[in-house]
């Protein structure tokens, strides 16, 4: 009697073990488990960042995010406690209400841009950048490889390839359900926007994002993510044909001849929001506009429409302020 009891449990140990292995290759794969599994038995795991393929040995321990869209998503995800340094605080207003306790006690890296020395002595194991903070000018991918960093570049323009970053932070870090329930809450939140949008049968509004003036606007084309936000908010980008590059400058005279509804104006350090719509009101080509006259003016945090864990927050943003009789105050 012994003896079979003692093959029954050698017999269920062995399914049991043949079963985690299968769930630590799913995840190695980059599909998600099921449920964790222990970090032992869960590493290394290997996914595709934008055409490189980066193999992660073990569970990273110390983050360095670079942009305050990258900071918020590990924040959102549970793995504030792993960032140990951030950067470009000059592009944000400050983060999320629900964030802002685990946002705030992180270190800065650099208030702007990163530097090398900052990044390289930080004595992280693993960096997640928006693509414009890391590159040949400062510290780029190759010089952290070789300090013993694994980069992962931020660098999403649809919403499909913002949640395949999350779904890979979430492989990476072996938190697959928290990534899984955190992109499922964004889809919910858009589609209930696109629904009631739909419902209403109204025309999208024309909308001219204004990030600076000078000789020109400086303004996103379409294939900008914030276009896509735009879109989905039920706006549409009036320069969205413009393709070549991300940012744009247009002619004062090209703003005039598109005739926006409203115009999306970027709120970060400086200028300030105030003094952007001074420089509207008192320029002798945009002044013209209708909308300019009527004063609609709709507001947007620059790191709102920078692709991360933001995204159902934007939209519903921009979304009340596009169609205020349809939408709920921000």
């Amino acid at each position: 009697m012994k003896k079979r009891l003692l093959s029954a449990l050698l017999m269920g140990c062995m399914v049991v073990s043949m079963l985690c292995g299968c769930g630590a290759k799913g995840a190695a794969d980059g599909k998600s488990a099921d449920s964790q599994v222990a970090d032992d038995d869960y590493y290394p795991v290997t996914v595709e960042n934008y055409g490189r393929t980066i193999t992660i040995e073990e569970r990273p321990t110390a983050v360095a995010t670079l942009g305050p869209n990258c900071t918020e998503l590990f924040v959102a995800l549970g793995l504030g406690d792993l960032v140990v340094g951030r950067t470009l605080v000059n592009h944000s207003r400050g983060p999320l209400d629900e964030y802002a306790d685990e946002v705030n006690k992180i270190p800065e890296l650099n208030h702007e841009s990163v530097t090398r020395e900052a990044l390289l002595s930080s004595g992280a194991d693993f960096v997640y950048s928006i693509d414009w903070e890391i590159g040949d000018e400062g510290c780029n991918i190759e010089e952290c490889e070789e300090y013993g960093m694994n980069v992962y570049v931020n660098q999403a323009t649809s919403l499909e390839e913002m949640y395949k970053e999350i779904e890979d932070i979430g492989v990476i870090f072996n938190c697959q359900d928290k990534a899984k329930a955190f992109i499922e809450d964004q889809k919910s939140r858009i589609q209930a926007v696109e629904d009631k949008i739909k419902e209403a049968n109204v025309e999208p509004v024309k909308v001219l994002v204004y990030d600076s003036g000078n000789d020109g606007v400086f303004t996103c084309s379409g294939t900008n993510f914030e276009s896509l936000l735009v879109s989905k908010a039920g706006g549409k980008n009036i320069f969205d044909d413009l393709n070549e590059k991300q940012w744009v400058t247009v002619s004062y005279e090209e703003v005039l001849d598109r005739n926006p509804d409203v115009i999306l104006i970027h709120d970060y350090d400086s200028p300030s929001v105030e003094e952007k719509i001074k420089e509207i009101e008192s320029n002798p080509t945009l002044s013209q506009l209708d909308c300019v006259k009527n004063k609609k003016y709709a507001i947007i945090t620059l790191e709102s429409v920078l692709a991360g864990d933001r995204m159902a927050y934007s939209i519903e943003s921009m979304a009340a302020d596009f169609y205020p009789e349809l939408f709920a105050a921000k």
